[in-house]
């Protein structure tokens, strides 16, 4: 009797322990109770699995590579007896590839530039780079590695100029009129868009004032949205039928406001007054070059310019035309000599504007006379009836570019005009074959 009466005692007091409907025959058994942790939820993760061990083998891993760097970096065939400083490789630069001006070009003297370190590739545009100028331009910045992007509404500009460039894959043309905007990322902007001979700006004065005035506000205002470096290809023409020989930069000229010509001479003093109003209320970094009579391979052959004129009459075999009495001088630069001067200025750190041209001068009597030297000497002269305002003297003053730039022409016209002339008798020949002749 006592044994069950214990039994029954511990069976009551088990049956106290178990709540109701959660004993054995109950379907709900509870879960198995866990032991509180005695380590924190993110370090028992590390613990697990030997986390911690791959963490540690990985800081190790890292921290020997940052300790090797610096000596393998040096292991490097030195200069012997040489004390210059290498050039660290973290040294930033400017979006012209100039070392930035909050890091010290050198350190102690001039050192070696590491290897695969070099000259910034940079993203540039240039409007009219389809004309004589802009085409020689694109070439000059694609063969020294950049990436180029053209703009032209091929009014004057011709895709022959341009069409050895098209497998190049950093080279890039758009069918545009500056007149409109346009969204680009580049980090340089060379304006040359607009019509630059008497035949072709005469053609339609109001679209060319458009262009100068319009088509320059519309790329200004791309510079200073995108930070870009913008260079402005103004003109002699600026000047004028000038009262001051030669020309310096400092003369403001003598044009006829309501002239034939004015639409080209006041646009572009227009363009020039914007792009330094840009420079001076935006802080946009801009350059001004003032470009006299420029000769070379792909000008248009009718383009009115006295050379292609004389170039183009000679090879057909037709009298060179001379207006006036063709005392009227002009000085006559080579195409390369222009586009070095460009780059140069695009390159410095000076505003300008700058007079570019060739100081040599020639009275057209005397153009005449080496056209013949080159060509023809049999051709013949025809004098006509001189145009409006057309300058009697031009002669540029390019001490400012010499001093600054570090830049003057190199080849003189009796250098040059030979190389012009084999592109022009070339173009002639197959535009007469085309014509059946």
């Amino acid at each position: 009797m006592k044994q069950l009466h214990k039994q029954s005692t511990v069976n009551h007091r088990r049956d106290e322990e178990i709540p109701l409907g959660l004993g054995p025959a109950s379907p709900y058994s509870p879960k198995t109770f866990k032991h509180p942790r005695s380590l924190p939820r993110s370090l028992n993760y590390l613990l697990k699995e030997q986390r911690l061990l791959f963490i540690l083998v990985g800081i190790l891993i890292g921290s020997t590579f940052f300790i090797l760097q610096p000596t393998l970096s040096r292991l490097g065939p030195s200069e012997p007896n040489s004390s210059a400083s290498i050039i660290p490789r973290s040294l930033s630069t400017s979006h012209n590839g100039q070392a930035s001006a909050h890091y010290p070009r050198t350190l102690g003297k001039v050192g070696r530039v590491p290897a695969g370190i070099g000259r910034r590739r940079s993203r540039i545009v240039v409007t009219g780079g389809a004309g004589f100028v802009g085409s020689h331009l694109v070439d000059k910045l694609l063969d020294r590695g950049d990436d180029v992007i053209v703009i032209d509404n091929f009014f004057t500009g011709r895709k022959e100029n341009l069409v050895h460039r098209f497998g190049d894959p950093r080279f890039e043309l758009i069918r545009h009129d500056v007149v409109e905007p346009i969204l680009l990322e580049v980090d340089q902007i060379y304006h040359l868009a607009c019509p630059a001979s008497p035949v072709h700006y005469k053609y339609n004065p109001v679209k060319t004032i458009k262009t100068n005035v319009m088509g320059t506000l519309n790329m200004l205002g791309l510079a200073k949205r995108i930070g870009a470096r913008f260079l402005l290809t103004s003109t002699s023409e600026v000047y004028g039928d000038p009262l001051e020989h030669p020309q310096k930069e400092t003369y403001w000229g003598n044009v006829n406001p309501i002239g034939e010509r004015s639409c080209y001479d006041e646009g572009k003093r227009t363009a020039e007054t914007l792009t330094m109003d840009y420079h001076r209320g935006a802080g946009v970094e801009v350059r001004i070059a003032r470009i006299f009579n420029t000769y070379g391979p792909r000008m248009c052959l009718d383009d009115g310019r006295v050379v292609s004129n004389f170039v183009a009459q000679a090879i057909r075999k037709e009298p060179l035309t001379v207006y006036g009495d063709g005392k009227q001088t002009r000085s006559f630069q080579y195409v390369s000599d222009l586009v070095d001067g460009l780059v140069a200025l695009m390159e410095s750190e000076h505003v300008g504007p700058f007079n570019m041209g060739n100081p040599g001068e020639f009275t057209m009597l005397e153009l005449a006379e080496v056209v013949k030297e080159t060509i023809d000497s049999s051709a013949t002269i025809e004098f006509r009836p001189n145009t409006a305002d057309d300058p009697h003297m031009r002669k540029p003053d390019i001490s400012k570019a010499k001093e600054l730039l570090n830049w003057e022409p190199k080849i003189s016209l009796r250098e040059g005009l030979p190389r012009m002339v084999g592109d022009f008798r070339n173009r002639i020949l197959n535009e007469d074959e085309g014509k059946g002749l």
